[in-house]
């Protein structure tokens, strides 16, 4: 199994949902989980084809993606699947590095390191894909201070913040992947980013009357 050191992960930098409307997704996460938006980009700001409302609670931000015109590649992704994530983004202090070691072994490239500046700093982003259309975006971020991203702007929130926070944090995240799969998958983490299987879920663990669910939980080595 791979060393975690040559793949270490800072942290979830986001969630990406792909959703059919996402000024009403995004109103929605602020009004009932409380979340504050922070920044946007869209039409107003260059982007033709889609609108992206990022919203953050403590350590959590998620971006919530809708199309804007017809015939969307994000638009004909929603319609097969329905509002769901898109891309699981993890927060690595290189980039580039991290993206070479997890192609060197066996993950298949998405988007090559790509260094992205504006006047509040710069990010080095790259992808890798994994289980079904899923991807994980690496971010390398510790050179900006802007609002999201290079390409979005600020925004103010849609709602008044709670005055205490609901959630502050991502605890993980759970990939549904095909049956026969999940072996395969959990490898995968393993040998790609040097993740650990900290605990397994089997026949009655998580089941009704009518059906079970089998699962198993990885984390990287810091965990």
């Amino acid at each position: 199994m791979s060393t975690p050191d040559a793949f270490p992960v800072e942290a979830v930098d986001h969630l990406r949902f792909a959703v059919g409307n996402a000024r009403q997704a995004a109103h929605w996460y602020a009004t009932a989980f409380g979340m504050r938006l922070t920044a946007y980009r869209g039409p107003e700001t260059g982007q033709r084809e889609t609108a992206e409302y990022v919203l953050e609670s403590g350590g959590a931000r998620f971006v919530v993606e809708g199309p804007v015109v017809a015939g969307t590649a994000l638009g004909e992704h929603v319609a097969r699947h329905g509002d769901g994530v898109t891309d699981i983004a993890l927060r690595v202090p290189d980039a580039e590095k991290a993206f070479r070691v997890a192609v060197e072994r066996g993950a298949t490239p998405l988007a090559e390191p790509e260094l992205r500046e504006d006047e509040t700093g710069k990010v080095v982003v790259a992808a890798i894909a994994t289980y079904g259309e899923t991807r994980h975006t690496l971010v390398e971020r510790s050179a900006y201070s802007g609002a999201f991203l290079p390409g979005y702007v600020a925004r103010e929130p849609f709602v008044a913040p709670p005055e205490k926070r609901l959630f502050q944090a991502v605890d993980h995240v759970v990939g549904n992947v095909e049956l026969g799969q999940m072996d395969t998958w959990v490898e995968f983490y393993g040998r790609v980013m040097g993740f650990t299987t900290m605990k397994e879920f089997v026949g009655a663990d998580i089941a009704t009357e009518y059906s079970a669910l089998m699962s198993k939980v990885v984390a990287d080595g810091r965990s």
